[in-house]
């Protein structure tokens, strides 16, 4: 397996990378993944519409910092215009590489007809595709799509080859169709039929939880890139974690006084790297808090207390308290 594979002309490791995630991978979220390798991230995905009539959030949401790159800015849309004017505005923060939202199933995306509305368009999905990279012009243009949008109409491939024609540098294929959301399995089998369906690199994606399942699904598909999405709530580890396995080195997954440590650092960069005051932005801050207590005894209850949270002071003493709980069972168990 190569050490780097390239899209356009940006390398990217080998290894995992960050999916896009509406909500969960903000620049927080972003950075406490490249700290712990992961090899490529992508932003939230952005409505081209919005950016063509100046969002507000625009500058918040296609901002890349350095320590970020190599970094993609996701687009949704499903009108050819309005992608290629938003790609020229995204060019000025200056991405790596643009991608392009074809697999969301939520439905007021869907309801545009943008996201994975576009896997039952395949000509008007191609026509989005290459306006954007007409736009780009040096900067690659990539796609991320699901298997289909039902079991029943499964044309992932077909999709892949007719984007790769409009001109994408790269697929990303989640193994789920829209009617799926996020439950079911994932199939790596359409990875792996679209990965022999195009020439350009493929990037799968859908059920990685672990550094063993990042390389399944490298063997079992042939892709070239593995991105890891849900897989990493409150396990930026994950990317440590799966480097370590594909280079044949030994890992030494974190003790929970660490995982501690980092979820209080996240917590921190989401305060600061926020506009909002520290209660509002500790809103944002309690979803990650109770997924990095996943998996713990009597975490239930602690993930609960962590939506409750309005101070980084709450958080530091919630999160003593959860370790003092675990050390005290692991004496009770000697």
């Amino acid at each position: 397996m190569t050490d780097t594979i390239k899209i356009g002309k940006v390398s990217i490791a080998r290894t995992a990378a960050l999916a896009p995630m509406a909500g969960v991978a903000d620049r927080a979220y972003r950075l406490m993944c490249k700290k712990y390798g992961a090899a490529y991230v992508v932003s939230e995905m952005v409505s081209a519409k919005g950016i063509c009539y100046s969002d507000r959030k625009t500058a918040e949401l296609c901002t890349v910092t350095d320590e970020e790159r190599p970094m993609a800015v996701q687009l949704f849309g499903s009108e050819p215009d309005f992608m290629g004017e938003a790609v020229k505005i995204v060019l000025e923060y200056r991405p790596d590489i643009i991608d392009i939202n074809m697999g969301c199933p939520v439905p007021k995306v869907v309801g545009t007809g943008a996201g994975s509305a576009l896997m039952k368009d395949i000509k008007l999905a191609s026509a989005v595709t290459e306006a954007a990279v007409k736009a780009a012009g040096d900067t690659p243009v990539t796609v991320k799509i699901r298997s289909g949008w039902s079991a029943d109409t499964i044309n992932a491939p077909e999709m892949a080859k007719a984007l790769e024609a409009a001109g994408a540098a790269a697929i990303a294929v989640h193994g789920r169709t829209r009617d799926m959301f996020y439950s079911g399995q994932s199939d790596s089998n359409i990875i792996k039929a679209v990965k022999e369906a195009v020439s350009v690199p493929v990037i799968g994606n859908g059920d990685v939880t672990d550094g063993a399942s990042c390389a399944e699904m490298y063997r079992q598909t042939g892709c070239d890139l593995v991105m890891i999405g849900r897989g990493s709530y409150g396990n930026p580890f994950i990317f440590r974690e799966t480097e370590s396995l594909l280079r044949g080195e030994a890992y030494e997954p974190p003790e929970l006084r660490e995982k501690m440590r980092v979820m209080l650092e996240h917590i921190r960069l989401i305060l600061e790297l926020s506009e909002k005051c520290e209660e509002l932005a500790m809103h944002e801050a309690r979803k990650h808090a109770a997924w990095y207590m996943n998996g713990y005894y009597g975490s239930a209850k602690f993930r609960g207390r962590c939506y409750q949270l309005s101070s980084y002071a709450e958080a530091e003493a919630l999160a003593e308290e959860f370790i003092e709980l675990q050390e005290s069972r692991e004496i009770n168990r000697l």
